[in-house]
């Protein structure tokens, strides 16, 4: 089971990303874990991303298409990978084509903008335990106090509105066309293309679980 997980930042991704992978007894595979393990391995590969990680620059699509190849040859991978965080823009997308790498499901996880803002926004941490509270879903017993010390939440910068609009600007540019290039290969080469599956992200964890996992045969 070879699966790429699309969805905006806050879509839920994670938590399904885990279900998937301990149900089918595959590998998570986060581009960022990946080009951290490089650097640490000290391998050719890992050299080379370290150099520009130096350096500021952005690490290039052949180099992570390098490493996903060497990493999907790990003996964990052989049921299967579920990446995470990759392909994120369509010379992306076609590079994994243009390798060979085969992937069987594509799943979106639609979630509306709106609803996006709201979910990140209203999130509350405690710094010292991490533990993390949401205003309006899961409420501390008292406001902007963590339950079990009553020392004060914060707001991560990441969860600031104008940060998730940043965040989700930018997916719509650069990642939500994705949904499209998937949607065109599968409708041109259904043999060839990966099975495209869009689960609407609203509604209890296990539901939204129950139909993907019903979806991914």
């Amino acid at each position: 089971m070879r699966i790429i997980m699309l969805g905006a930042p806050g879509a839920g991704k994670g938590t399904q990303a885990q279900f998937i992978t301990e149900r089918f007894d595959i590998p998570q595979i986060s581009t960022g874990d990946m080009l951290r393990a490089a650097v640490k391995a000290e391998s050719e590969l890992g050299k080379q991303v370290k150099e520009v990680m130096a350096t500021g620059g952005l690490v290039s699509d052949d180099i992570i298409i390098a490493l996903i190849e060497e990493r999907i040859q790990q003996p964990d991978c052989k049921n299967g990978f579920l990446l995470d965080g990759f392909p994120r823009t369509i010379p992306q997308a076609e590079a994994l084509k243009d390798q060979g790498i085969a992937i069987d499901y594509v799943v979106e996880i639609a979630v509306d903008d709106e609803e996006i803002v709201s979910r990140l926004s209203g999130r509350r941490v405690h710094e010292g335990s991490g533990r993390i509270y949401h205003v309006k879903y899961d409420p501390p017993k008292v406001e902007g106090k963590d339950d079990e010390t009553g020392e004060p939440l914060v707001q991560r910068e990441d969860d600031k509105e104008q940060t998730v609009r940043k965040r989700l600007k930018i997916y719509h540019d650069q990642t939500a066309p994705l949904v499209g290039y998937y949607q065109d290969w599968a409708a041109k080469e259904p043999a060839a293309a990966p099975k495209y599956v869009r689960v609407e992200g609203v509604g209890s964890l296990d539901s939204i679980r129950d139909q993907i996992l019903s979806e991914l045969k």
